[in-house]
């Protein structure tokens, strides 16, 4: 038995006695529609004859309509449901929904059954009624449960083979589904889906491609983030509203992919913010859509993302002109200009504090489930606050590469006085607390029992520079030995076991999932790309690779090694058994923030207002690597060496040395041969 995931497709292949049988599956890029394959090859001497039975569980359990039969003009199973409404507006969203679920198959089955009670009768799933007769029953699905399955009788002599294919999908009408047919439903068909869909995945250059002594590692950065990543860019995490931290954050790890894309992320975004600076909980895609869920929820943090995205993005890119982009507000129609935007927005984060000069967090911050610290107006997040300093310092940056020193220094200023504020108001013994909640109890210190230490108050301290070196070694100390596991930083710990009445319901989640103490790779991104910052080379690359399925801890993660999830199992004091256990949620802030740690620490290739910087921060253990960046246009082909007779690290840019680092004069369709020496650290 082996199973693989290619880069294209999916496939299984099982020996069982004298058979071999291979299943794969592929996707299209347009299409609603699942392409299965099957093929069964005779590998012994005798005759073999057998039934196949491909088996697809629809799972409709509707009250208002449900049903399902055999449909001799597709050769396949059709299923129906009603979506269920009340509100009569709600059919008019409705009726544009693909309701028609079906199976069809290349040549016509023997046998059929729609009816899920029947299909498995008292045998169950295990050994289903339907198999264990001679023939499937013809039955349809009348306001019953419905399924797809159908039954080939197949004999195969000796060496002989046979295929099938199957498409599995929804659509709006039988049309739709001949229309499928006659596009994929055939060998070509298939292979033309293939090249498709490897033309879709290969739309975008990674700004890197990487060749360490790491050989797995390489292949999971030069394809499964990359895809991780443009999969968060390009469909924003299939809804019509995402959240507003999202789509920026998942923008930003598009500029690294495909910064047009990433620019319009930033216009769409700053084309919905009001006057007076405040951002949306959630970003409308189409003029259909509206903000459900958790968009509906006031939450604090949104304006953050914008200048940490922004500046990333000229760095990348070197393109100032979006500054200039005259964009209406959502509430005023006159166009106003990206710059103004952006001061509207640091502004709003300004008038977002309380009288002691602290971020208030509302109904939630970055943790959207932390919704009763602040929902009396009162509550303050030091996060927040950290975020709302490292924000401004970013918009500083770039105030003060377009030469708007006013603006740089006033809000440099504002980011000292908040930085003194929290030290004063959070900085409890060892570390820095998490908030202080709308009653005044500060809380995430040593003295709870739970939730004593939080995660993202020691990264974020760093990266405002609340904290300078010699503080943040100890800070980093506090972590590992507190939330270090060796699936990566939990997010907070102890985890609560109670619902904690002035934090809300992360409180009640169960200890070690999501927000409440699991390894929250996102979080754990934030740490990495903070103790980069700071330099911490070794501690930066630990905290990268343990976000990562090895295939000595893949049994326990229990998921494959192709993606990031958005967490991990944490309680591992608690719960140890658990622990490390994959969330297998593909949707994660993470993949931006791990791509940027790849780029500008790992490999140290920082885009800047200037040029591109070299400032490498490889592990120890690595004396050699290659990579090729792509920057602005160019086409830069690294090679990385650490020797015990390099004294300095060294930078040459075809043959010469560079006297910053920084190469400032990138001409776009070239290609640069770069060599960095790297001194080896003695212990």
């Amino acid at each position: 038995y082996t199973f693989e995931v290619l880069s294209d497709r999916i496939e299984w292949t099982i020996c069982y006695g004298q058979l071999e049988v291979r299943l794969g599956v592929q996707l299209t890029p347009n299409d609603t529609a699942e392409l299965w394959s099957i093929r069964i090859a005779n590998t012994g001497d005798c005759e073999q004859t057998l039934s196949i039975y491909p088996y697809f569980p629809l799972g409709y359990q509707s009250w208002m309509n449900q049903s399902a039969d055999y449909c001799y003009n597709t050769q396949g199973i059709i299923a129906k449901k009603v979506t269920p409404y009340q509100k009569l507006e709600d059919y008019w969203k409705n009726r544009n929904l693909k309701e028609l679920s079906f199976l069809i198959s290349e040549t016509e089955p023997d046998a059929w059954c729609a009816n899920a009670n029947q299909f498995e009768g008292w045998g169950g799933l295990t050994n289903p009624d339907g198999v264990a007769a001679q023939q499937l029953n013809n039955a349809p699905a009348l306001y019953d449960v419905p399924v797809a399955s159908l039954q080939f009788d197949v004999s195969l002599t000796a060496g002989e083979a046979y295929n099938q294919r199957f498409i599995f999908g929804a659509a709006r009408d039988t049309d739709e589904i001949q229309q499928l047919r006659r596009q994929h439903l055939s060998k070509s068909g298939f292979n033309q889906a293939l090249q498709k869909t490897a033309s879709y995945l290969n739309q975008v250059e990674p700004s890197v491609h990487i060749q360490t002594e790491d050989t797995a590692f390489d292949q999971f950065i030069n394809l499964w983030l990359p895809r991780q990543v443009f999969y968060h860019g390009d469909v924003d995490r299939l809804t019509t509203d995402p959240q507003t931290r999202n789509y920026l954050q998942d923008g930003m790890g598009m500029i690294f992919l495909d910064s047009a894309k990433a620019r319009e992320k930033i216009i769409r975004t700053l084309s919905q913010q009001h006057q007076d600076g405040r951002l949306p909980d959630g970003i409308l895609l189409n003029e259909a859509a509206e903000l459900k869920y958790i968009n509906t929820v006031p939450h604090s943090d949104h304006c953050v993302w914008l200048p940490i995205c922004l500046h990333t993005y000229i760095c990348e890119t070197g393109d100032v002109s979006i500054l200039d982009i005259a964009i209406p507000f959502a509430d005023n129609p006159t166009p106003t200009r990206v710059f103004e935007h952006l001061e509207q927005a640091m502004q709003w984060l300004k008038n977002n504090m309380d009288e002691r000069g602290l971020s208030l967090i509302h109904q939630g911050d970055w943790c959207d489930p932390m919704n009763m610290v602040g929902h009396q107006g009162k509550g303050v997040s030091a996060w927040l606050s950290m975020a709302t300093s490292y924000a401004w310092q970013r918009w500083a940056d770039i105030c003060d590469a377009i030469m708007q020193q006013s603006h740089a220094n006033r809000w440099n200023h504002h980011a000292d006085v908040l930085n003194k504020n929290i030290i004063q108001f959070f900085w409890h013994d060892k570390w820095f607390a998490r908030g202080i909640t709308d009653e005044g109890r500060t809380f995430g210190i040593k003295q709870d029992l739970q939730g004593s230490i939080y995660l993202n108050p020691q990264s974020w301290a760093m990266l405002a520079g609340v904290v300078d070196t010699y503080e943040a070694d100890a800070l980093i100390a506090e972590v590992e030995q507190h939330l270090g596991t060796p699936y990566g930083l939990e997010m907070l710990g102890p985890p609560y076991t109670e619902m904690v009445e002035d934090i809300g319901r992360l409180t009640q989640k169960f200890p070690g999932t999501a927000e409440n103490g699991s390894v929250y790779n996102h979080a754990a991104a934030f740490y990495a790309f903070a103790l980069y910052q700071q330099g911490k080379s070794e501690q930066g690359y630990a905290a990268l690779a343990r976000m990562l399925v090895t295939p000595k801890d893949a049994l326990q993660r229990e998921q494959l090694p192709v993606f990031i999830p958005n967490y991990y199992r944490g309680a591992m004091r608690q719960h140890p058994s658990h622990a490390g256990r994959s969330s297998q949620l593909f949707n994660t802030g993470t993949v931006a923030w791990f791509y940027r740690c790849i780029v500008e620490g790992l490999f140290g290739v920082s885009g800047t207002f200037d040029g591109l910087e070299f400032n490498p921060q490889l592990p120890n253990a690595w004396s050699n690597a290659k990579v090729v960046r792509r920057f602005r246009g160019a086409r830069f082909n690294i090679q990385y060496k650490r020797r015990v007779t390099f004294q300095q690290l060294s930078v040459y840019v075809d043959g010469q040395l560079l006297d910053d680092n920084v190469f400032k004069h990138t001409i776009a369709g070239k290609e640069y041969q770069v060599d960095i020496h790297i001194p080896q650290e003695t212990t």
